[in-house]
């Protein structure tokens, strides 16, 4: 997405030793949450060490957390969670599902950016943890002359373990700029038009292709500590307007879908209901037969929905009676999914590109 070796010139009216400098540009870095390197074991350590390390994540403090999370934690859980990466790992091209989703977004994006400003723009994507950094991509996006740069944490709703800390990693490499760039971050979009229209649509496409439609669509967030939702969070009402939003555009009632919380993690209270308890409630109690399962809050199918959902969450639908489970992928690189994303970066280009 970037170029190699950016054209500098001498600036007009400089005097003969003046240096070089390339044309202005317009950056738009897209972020992910990040994707281990490989699911062996120090590649996935290593992922694991950043990702638990950050305060955004757990806010334990540090001298409790941290030889727990060093001696024990990660002495046994990449092998676990290397495991469950293994299961859906693209080994053609020797990555996560997560990176290869994120690279076709990207292409995408570039190219709608493309036709519509030129070469006035450049297109990439950074991770959160692991590879490709933040800091990687903003060095060079200012080296190939982005004077402004658009910050767009793919997480269409706001939490301080996804959007804020994305942001942090962001202004920490702003930080180290020589020439700091001008920059803006795009908010969440939640409740965007032509998001909620792509999801209703994924939702219409998953059903259109049943015999037999499910009776239930479970809505599955990432979850979160409940205390961060006393502490003033608003990702738990974003999620559940997100879902509204989604009933009201699909003309649904309230019988038909309801609003779950999955990847609990530690011993205290986190948002509920957690999904792989309430899809067997659904089947056991309810007599459920046929589910379907979405997960709005991720741009991208990665280890959660491919391996927790897919694998882990329908297993517990169908251990409980559950007959027909169906998962209806993320949005990923569905056409309608870079039309909403592109209107949004569109918008927040206001003012510097129109």
């Amino acid at each position: 997405m970037l170029d190699a070796t950016p054209p500098r010139t001498r600036p007009a009216n400089a005097p003969a030793d003046h240096p070089a400098v390339t044309r202005p540009k317009v950056g738009i870095l897209l972020a992910n949450l990040g994707t281990p390197d490989h699911y062996s074991y120090w590649p996935m350590r290593r992922y694991l060490n950043e990702f638990l390390s950050d305060r955004r994540v757990i806010d334990y403090p540090r001298w409790k957390w941290q030889p727990l999370l060093q001696l024990i934690i990660l002495t046994k859980r990449p092998f676990s969670s290397g495991k469950n990466y293994k299961s859906i790992w693209n080994e053609d091209l020797n990555e996560s599902p997560l990176m290869t989703l994120t690279k076709a977004q990207t292409a995408a994006v570039a190219a709608k950016m493309q036709a519509r400003y030129g070469d006035q723009v450049m297109v990439d994507f950074s991770m959160r943890y692991g590879n490709p950094s933040t800091k990687s991509k903003v060095r060079a996006m200012t080296e190939a002359g982005c004077r402004k740069i658009l910050f767009f944490p793919l997480y269409p709703h706001y939490a301080g373990a996804t959007s804020a800390t994305a942001n942090d990693a962001f202004f920490r490499a702003l930080m180290d700029e020589p020439w700091q760039p001008t920059a803006r971050v795009v908010d969440p979009y939640f409740e965007h038009p032509q998001y909620i229209e792509a999801l209703a649509q994924s939702v219409e496409r998953a059903y259109a292709a049943k015999a037999e439609k499910p009776e239930m669509l479970v809505v599955s967030y990432h979850g979160m500590p409940k205390r961060y939702l006393m502490q003033g969070d608003p990702y738990h009402c974003q999620c559940q307007k997100t879902t509204r939003l989604l009933r009201e555009r699909l003309g649904w009632d309230k019988t038909q879908i309801t609003t779950t919380f999955q990847s609990v993690f530690g011993p205290e209270e986190w948002l509920k209901p957690y999904t792989v308890k309430e899809v067997a409630r659904l089947a056991e109690e309810e007599g459920k037969k046929r589910i379907a399962v979405i997960a709005p809050a991720f741009s991208a199918d990665c280890i959660e929905t491919l391996e927790e959902i897919n694998e882990e969450i329908r297993e517990s639908f169908e251990h409980a009676g559950g007959e027909e489970f169906t998962y209806i992928p993320c949005l990923n690189d569905d056409a309608a999914h870079i039309d909403a994303l592109s209107s949004v970066i569109e918008s927040n280009l206001h003012g510097w590109l129109d």
